[in-house]
């Protein structure tokens, strides 16, 4: 059996990942209490069930602190636990419950957005044991449509081996939540300055061309990948799942995602890897 267990943050999408976890297949239980994990998991294994997706949030609050524990003794029974986290900056959390005009399980009635703001940091406090387990998805900048392709793209990754992410980003946006490491190249040369490379993106052969081209790229490129490599054997012995890296240039256009499509080439001959391109996949 496989399951996926879905926490995160009010307001950061459970429910859309949720629905791409039962497009790919997945019996899903939303707003499960923990204390009914084990007797719901025992329960479909007696109907055979090979796939279970099921979504935790802060309304358990009182008994999330023995997830972690039943989680550990699935894998000892011998079955594929997924923690997936999702989570979003405090300001994007706060515009959606603007936008939705929905409460918060936690703000008690209180409407003022300092009541809110309060009632979403009380939220990661609370939260805080179960993201460290889980493999986080910053859901700040990205549409439904895309988390629904992270989360099925992760779940078809082999589940006994680590798989590596390699995201890109623009520091103008803010640093990508879910980064484990977190590389800046915004000291390279700038394809955003050549007049025939501005419209481009890092994909595109003229740009990938003219980076290739400059020693400090290349530099640049060797030393993440050693770095990366460097560390990967220690956190696979660790029973990590996945492992975001972030590369972040000014704009998220050319820089970063040429330098996340590269390391993402080298790496997947020995690794499973995964490519993300925050601010290209926005538009």
């Amino acid at each position: 059996m496989e399951i996926v267990l879905i926490t995160g943050m009010s307001g950061s999408g459970k429910s859309v990942a949720l629905h791409a976890l039962e497009d790919a297949g997945f019996y899903c239980v939303d707003n499960l209490p923990p204390e009914l994990l084990q007797p719901l998991v025992a329960l479909e294994q007696e109907h055979h069930a090979h796939k279970l997706a099921i979504a935790m949030d802060v309304r358990s609050a009182t008994s999330l602190p023995q997830v972690p524990q039943q989680l550990r003794a699935l894998r000892d029974a011998g079955i594929t636990v997924r923690p997936l986290f999702l989570d979003a900056t405090t300001d994007i959390l706060v515009r959606r419950y603007s936008e939705t005009r929905r409460r918060h399980p936690l703000s008690q009635g209180a409407t003022q957005e300092r009541a809110l703001v309060q009632a979403i940091e009380l939220e990661r406090e609370l939260l805080a044991d179960l993201r460290e387990q889980a493999h986080v998805i910053d859901t700040s900048f990205i549409r439904a449509a895309q988390l629904q392709r992270h989360v099925k793209d992760l779940v078809s990754a082999p589940a006994s081996q680590l798989t590596l992410v390699f995201q890109s980003f623009a520091f103008k946006r803010g640093i990508p939540v879910d980064a484990d490491f977190v590389f800046d190249v915004r000291m390279l040369p700038n394809p955003h300055y050549e007049p025939e490379l501005r419209a481009l993106t890092g994909k595109d052969q003229a740009v990938a061309d003219y980076l290739a081209a400059s020693p400090p790229v290349l530099e640049m490129q060797r030393q993440v990948a050693e770095f990366v490599a460097n560390w990967l054997p220690s956190m696979a012995s660790d029973h990590r799942s996945y492992v975001t890296v972030a590369v972040g240039c000014t704009g998220g256009q050319h820089r970063s995602v040429y330098l996340v499509e590269q390391l993402s080439r080298h790496f997947a001959a020995d690794w499973v890897t995964l490519t993300r391109h925050r601010e290209l996949d926005s538009h």
